[in-house]
């Protein structure tokens, strides 16, 4: 998991966002325009970074297809220290 967040939050252009959806949903779990609104970032933009989140484990989808509200994996949650030290170094 570690390498899969140095790769999604530093080796491509779209880290940022990447990161800032993690904190949104740090927060709570929110559906992709949630996310898109509370974070002024095209919907667009907004799903095809939690398809790359999700291809990498760092978040899930819930059961509902409509409105489905996105949450951070138990996974990531046992490497959030990796994950806010990568925050530390990159900010």
């Amino acid at each position: 998991m570690d390498k899969a967040l140095w790769y999604l939050l530093t080796a491509t252009r779209g880290g940022e966002n990447r990161a800032r959806i993690i904190r949104a949903l740090s927060e709570r779990p929110r559906n992709a325009n949630q996310l898109a609104e509370s974070l002024d970032v095209e919907y667009k933009t907004v799903r095809h970074h939690l398809d790359m989140l999700v291809d990498h484990g760092v978040v899930e989808p819930g059961d509902n297809e409509y409105g489905k509200l996105y949450f951070l994996t138990d996974r990531f949650e046992h490497h959030r220290d990796a994950f806010e030290e990568i925050m530390e170094q990159i900010e």
